[in-house]
């Protein structure tokens, strides 16, 4: 038997609340097979009022006798994306500017949250579906974390135009508010609407 095969996997875990839906574990698993990296990755549902607690008891719950390796780290998904970054020593810009992060690391020196959201789906987008983004009018539905982290990026594309439209106007306008400054950077034009008056003539809506 190799080394390699005797050493306990570097274990992850996607968190939610619910959470048995999630793909996540078979999608990384056929990462780690591609790549060669030996991890063990499962979901972990968490209480709705114990987010914080319920991701120190996975990193805490290593042990060597029972064959868990060190937990490196966790996606986050709904409907804990807000809660992140309160729990991070350090953050990437696209988080910060998120105020919302769908991956945690644990580090030697403290906690590294990330917002892969907006990236993965403008990547997907633009390089899976043939559909270019730059001076292209976006509808963008829903103000919650999952938005948070794919405004940015849109932003950053060269999207014409971006309308945020959520049921709560005020949750759409304090994102896009939130975005301003990026979006004055990169020449793209920002709203914030309700559902039933975003509008028309989009030529690409991201629910």
């Amino acid at each position: 038997m190799s080394a390699d095969s005797q050493r306990m996997p570097d274990r992850y875990a996607v968190l939610g609340h619910p959470v048995a839906h999630s793909q996540s574990p078979f999608i990384h698993a056929e990462f780690a097979r591609q790549t060669g990296e030996h991890i063990a990755y499962g979901r972990i549902e968490s209480p709705l009022d114990g987010f914080a607690a319920t991701v120190r008891s996975f990193i805490a719950s290593a042990d060597a006798a029972a064959g868990l390796g060190p937990a490196r780290g966790c996606n986050i998904t709904v409907p804990f994306k807000f809660q992140v970054l309160p729990l991070a020593q350090r953050a990437s810009a696209r988080a910060v500017l998120a105020q919302a992060a769908n991956v945690l690391r644990f580090d030697a020196d403290g906690w590294f949250a990330d917002n892969t959201d907006g990236t993965g789906l403008v990547r997907d987008i633009q390089q899976h579906a043939g559909v270019p983004l730059a001076g292209q009018r976006v509808l963008l539905i829903g103000a919650g974390g999952a938005a948070a982290g794919v405004l940015g990026p849109l932003v950053e594309a060269g999207c014409a135009s971006v309308t945020v439209a959520n049921r709560t106007r005020d949750k759409a306008a304090q994102l896009v508010q939130r975005h301003a400054a990026w979006a004055d950077q990169h020449g793209v034009a920002l709203a914030a609407t309700g559902l039933a008056d975003a509008g028309e003539a989009f030529d690409v809506v991201i629910n």
